[in-house]
């Protein structure tokens, strides 16, 4: 089986880094050598598993980006601007860093590339492998289907998510965009109200709905006269995206500086 991974969570008192480590500590592939958190926080230099409520696990947090150092990959589920300075670290310790943040703009993004250059970066929208599947359908059933099929996306998340439409959603609209042959900065429709006037066919048009503690659902619509065809995903675990994360993890073992995504991962790129 090898030596086992050893892994830097950002972000560790939060709803993924919590799951995050959960599931590394279940693992006999890879080993939590670091917990992350943001300067001032109340978990700096306490024992992660106390500070979880548990036993003492021998992994103090800290704010300190050296722990780099001492690890193989970093994960990541925080914000845009945390991510960056992750991302600069990472490049310069040579670790792997697998991005599940959310809500980045293509500036933001585009800062990844120079990273890339120095090490793996394997950045994902949504890490599950079920959503990165519906992917793929979406795109192949918009190649399939003319503009005479509107095409809707539909998300749905608790209430403390802070960006919309989710990256899932995005990952979807952009595949729909793929398929059509588009783009999807010039067919995106959002956020409608008031008097909009009729649909432009060719549009893209997503929905966000938050509420409750909703982990996340996708919904894709094709809509044509007398018929829709509607792709679904629904995850009920937040820890589907903690084990997509880890597999992207020790996916990176082994490869070559630069950027993938969880279509890599799984080996469903060249499909």
């Amino acid at each position: 089986m090898g030596e086992q991974m050893r892994l830097v969570v950002t972000g560790v008192s939060g709803r993924m880094g919590r799951m995050l480590v959960e599931t590394i500590a279940g693992s006999d592939r890879a080993v939590l050598t670091g917990a992350l958190e943001r300067s001032g926080h109340d978990w700096i230099g306490r024992d992660l598993g106390a500070a979880m409520g548990g036993a003492d696990s021998g992994v103090i947090v800290s704010d300190d980006l050296a722990v780099f150092a001492d690890a193989d990959a970093v994960i990541d589920f925080t914000a845009p601007a945390a991510t960056l300075r992750f991302a600069r670290a990472a490049a310069k310790a040579r670790v792997a860093h697998v991005i599940g943040t959310t809500g980045m703009t293509a500036e933001e993004i585009a800062q990844l590339d120079s990273p890339a250059r120095q090490t793996v970066i394997v950045r994902a929208g949504n890490m599950s492998l079920g959503v990165n599947l519906l992917v793929q359908l979406t795109k192949r059933v918009a190649a399939a289907l003319d503009a005479d099929y509107d095409i809707e996306i539909i998300e749905a998340h608790h209430n403390q998510k802070v960006d919309a439409p989710s990256g899932t959603a995005l990952m979807l609209g952009e595949a729909a965009a793929e398929g059509r042959g588009v783009t999807l900065a010039e067919m995106s429709d959002r956020a409608r109200d008031g008097i909009t006037g009729a649909r432009e066919p060719g549009r893209i048009g997503f929905t966000a709905i938050r509420g409750g503690d909703i982990v996340g659902e996708h919904d894709v619509m094709f809509a044509a006269a007398g018929e829709r065809i509607i792709l679904r995903h629904v995850a009920s675990d937040r820890s589907v995206f903690a084990r997509g994360a880890l597999k992207a993890a020790l996916w990176t073992r082994g490869k070559a500086p630069g950027a993938y995504d969880m279509l890599d991962v799984l080996g469903l790129s060249e499909q």
